[in-house]
């Protein structure tokens, strides 16, 4: 497809700012929880929830904004979309109860959709192919570099601000993006005579609805209750009607074919366990780190850092590689170093050692920069330019699938080594030797646990790169007799 924008850097730089400050929004609650949970007088289930309304609003979105893109043009659907967002993140500063802080998540969640479904078709209409690996690499980098440095940054703001600075620090960004965006982006040839697809979007939306509020609630509940049996009920007859919704439709949501591509279906399936297991590390570190060590909110995030430093580079550098090596090698070498400084963290004591935390972190942070630009390319370029925004859509709704998984898996890790009352003491701050010892123990056995996660992403991509290489070796074959 040849390229409808002019340039091309500043409009990545936009596109890329817009997915570093919604990620950095998304996770940045995280380390300064115990501090809202106090000031807006809640327990630690409603506090649980203010992560969780907009990892739900923001997933539940992201397909049906892909497939809008697809129709009316990525312009629109951007600009409104961040347009929401940052009015939301402002509101969210000025919550004064936990219920109006749920409220502003949930339509802050909305608006990351939005403006997030549209990156990758404006990357895919905005560079050549011989560089498109190279724009992902930089703009894939910033959501995980976001994701890393909110709790940094929320640390920092905590301790001099108060907490409704993690969000009023976002507006002046949302409004450089919303200028930028505005003035260098350009309307594209949109689809109006193709209408949307409400009903698949009405049970697919569901469907995921009643998934994420069972990863969130579910150890509430207890996962045997019966409440939970009927979210999976629901979740199953909403799930079997988009299917069917999606076969008989002339213009689906989503083009369930897309998953007879085996680069892209496989892809799916190593980004939710690449991301179940890399988003488990600043959750499972910042309570050792708090919890069993006693190190405030900002010295916690400094020793974050190492994860996130080097991926400035390393994305950039890593989106290169892949588009001259390719991605694949580069997927399955850094898969294969993550797994192995995971293993490495799950061996942590109750004496805080840095070197033993530095190292693997930054030895993660090089990796990561190796394989998640590489695993972006594979997964989004495989499908067709037409379908890219409902494919980038289901793309990083899984990426979000993974985040939720990753949360609640943490929390069943740590109920099932320590009760709840003496949970919510240790995430308030308050720990005793006995409670020191157990948060060790669940640090060391959930980086163990995600590891394994780490090395099923790591066998799929081995299976990947057969795949390509007999793909490979077939059209080669079919050259060579078309030649004689």
């Amino acid at each position: 497809m040849n390229r409808l924008y002019e340039n091309k850097w500043a409009i990545l730089m936009i596109v890329t700012l817009v997915s570093f400050v919604t990620n950095v929004d998304a996770t940045i609650v995280v380390i300064g929880l115990p501090t809202v949970i106090s000031d807006l007088h809640v327990n630690l289930v409603t506090g649980m929830w203010f992560i969780s309304s907009y990892l739900i609003t923001s997933t539940i979105f992201l397909l049906p904004a892909g497939r809008l893109a697809d129709i009316i043009g990525t312009k629109r659907v951007f600009l409104w979309g961040f347009g929401i967002f940052t009015l939301a993140t402002v509101m969210c500063g000025l919550a004064n109860t936990g219920h109006m802080l749920i409220i502003f998540r949930l339509i802050q969640g909305l608006g990351a959709a939005l403006a997030l479904a549209t990156a990758t078709p404006i990357m895919i209409q905005t560079f050549p192919k011989e560089q498109l690996g190279l724009a992902i690499g930089i703009n894939s980098t910033s959501w995980v570099v976001g994701s890393i440095l909110g709790p940094i940054l929320g640390g920092a703001l905590i301790s001099k601000f108060g907490w409704q600075s993690i969000f009023f620090v976002s507006a002046p960004f949302g409004l450089i993006a919303l200028i930028g965006g505005w003035m260098l982006l350009k309307r594209t040839s949109n689809q109006n005579s193709i209408k949307m697809d409400w009903i698949g979007t009405l049970t697919f939306g569901l469907g995921l609805s009643f998934i994420l509020v069972l990863l969130s609630q579910g150890q509430t509940w207890g996962w045997t209750s019966s409440i939970v049996r009927w979210f999976l009920v629901g979740a199953g007859l909403c799930w079997f009607s988009f299917i069917i919704t999606e076969l008989r439709v002339e213009a689906p949501l989503f083009n369930l074919k897309l998953f007879t591509n085996k680069l892209y279906s496989t892809g799916l399936a190593i980004t939710i366990c690449y991301c179940i297991g890399y988003f488990s590390i600043t959750v499972l570190l910042s309570l050792y780190m708090q919890s069993a060590q006693g190190l405030s909110p900002l010295e916690s995030g400094m020793l974050l850092i190492p994860l996130s430093l080097p991926q400035l580079v390393m994305g950039p550098l890593g989106g290169k590689l892949a588009d001259r090596f390719g991605p694949i090698r580069l997927l399955i070498l850094g898969l294969a170093l993550i797994a192995c400084s995971l293993l490495v963290l799950g061996t942590i004591d109750t004496h805080l050692s840095y070197p033993n935390i530095i190292i693997p972190l930054f030895a993660i942070s090089i990796a990561n920069g190796l394989a998640w630009p590489s695993l972006a390319k594979t997964v989004l370029s495989a499908a067709p330019t037409k379908e890219a925004g409902a494919a980038s859509g289901m793309f990083y709704t899984v990426y979000n699938i993974g985040r939720v998984i990753s949360q609640t898996l943490t929390l069943i890790i740590i109920q099932i080594r320590v009760v709840p009352k003496v949970a919510s003491t240790m995430l308030d701050g308050i720990s005793s030797e006995t409670n020191k010892l157990s948060l060790v123990y669940v640090t060391d056995l959930g980086f163990r646990l995600y590891t394994v996660f780490f090395i099923i992403a790591l066998l799929l991509g081995i299976l990947l790169k057969r795949h390509q290489t007999k793909r490979e070796l077939l059209i080669s074959m079919a050259t060579e007799t078309r030649g004689q």
